[in-house]
């Protein structure tokens, strides 16, 4: 099983990605990281142990960045609800937040690992950048970073910025000047990545963890029910599963931080005008049938409590 670390804003298509990697018999989730971006900081930690509640799960979820590094907060309740996960009656959390801060949890996580670590961030990457500048040595422990973030054509919360970068452009860009192997799952691929109706609809009779997500998805501003819900966040961790779904290019890529027309924008040269060293994975296409598959074959695993043998249990007990 591939060791992962998920840092996430839950977020309504951050539980269905989230569903997917608990469950999954390749990935070993060791630790689950909040930070502010779809909702504020104390809501995504609270959906977080709202999904580890439902599932009864041990794997340790630990708070991190409230804010971006520079610049105002922003979010998208107006996608994903006030709580961030609206739509479904989740019972009481069971589960209590480490002590530990996000960041400091990931040091102790990456450093006491016998074997690499990737890591998924799946909202804006001020934790990881906040890592690597605290901590650089936990970066030989990283075996790469796969990300949903940024975008090679048009943005969704300015004409050329996706949301996950815009948020914190200033962590964005220490993230892809880290030197790690890094893959870039973009909105492109979101677009492409689609639930439509029928498939919706088979969710919900799949299992518990199915009819939570279709009654989240019933909230959901990500597109609609009818024409398909874009599983935005879920094509990060389905990369890990099925790379084979997937066109990627090796090219530069750049995080603008200084204009305001063009802020968080993710550059993509694909075509090497700048003759630059390849710094990023960015993945161009998504088969949107194969995608649609593993979506539901994933799902429909999510059955029982997950497994996950390894998790950073430990870390309960640490200070």
């Amino acid at each position: 099983m591939r060791k992962i670390i998920i840092d996430t804003d839950p977020g309504i298509d951050d539980a269905a990605a989230i569903a997917i990697a608990m469950f999954s018999r390749e990935l070993d989730v060791q630790l689950i990281t909040t930070v502010a971006g779809n909702v504020s900081l104390d809501k995504t930690t609270r959906n977080a142990l709202r999904l580890m509640s439902f599932w009864g799960a041990d794997v340790p979820v630990a708070a991190g960045a409230d804010r971006p590094l520079v610049g105002p907060v922003y979010d998208a309740a107006e996608a994903h609800g006030e709580s961030g996960m609206e739509g479904f009656d989740f019972e009481e959390i069971t589960v209590k937040p480490l002590k530990l801060h996000a960041v400091e949890a990931m040091r102790r996580v990456l450093l006491q690992s016998d074997e690499k670590i990737t890591l998924v961030p799946i909202g804006p990457l001020t934790n990881i950048a906040l890592l690597f500048s605290l901590y650089p040595e936990v970066k030989e422990k990283v075996e790469e970073i796969v990300l949903m973030g940024g975008a090679f054509t048009r943005g969704n919360i300015t004409p050329l910025a996706e949301f996950n970068i815009f948020a914190d452009p200033e962590a964005a860009d220490m993230v892809f000047r880290s030197g790690l192997p890094i893959v870039m799952c973009g909105l492109e691929l979101a677009r492409s990545a689609l639930i439509t109706g029928e498939m919706v609809a088979k969710i919900r009779d799949l299992n518990p963890t199915g009819q939570m997500v279709y009654s989240l998805f019933e909230h959901y501003r990500g597109g609609n029910m009818q024409s398909g819900q874009r599983m935005y966040d879920s094509t990060a961790v389905c990369y890990l599963l099925a790379p084979e779904l997937y066109t990627v290019q090796e090219c530069y890529v750049g995080v603008e931080v200084a204009s305001p027309l063009t802020r968080g924008t993710t550059v993509c040269d694909l075509e090497g005008f700048w003759n630059k060293q390849p710094n990023v994975k960015v993945c161009t296409a998504i088969d949107p049938q194969g995608f649609a598959g593993l979506f539901l074959r994933s799902l429909a695993g999510a059955q029982g409590v997950p497994e996950n043998p390894t998790a950073a249990t430990w870390l309960h007990q640490e200070k």
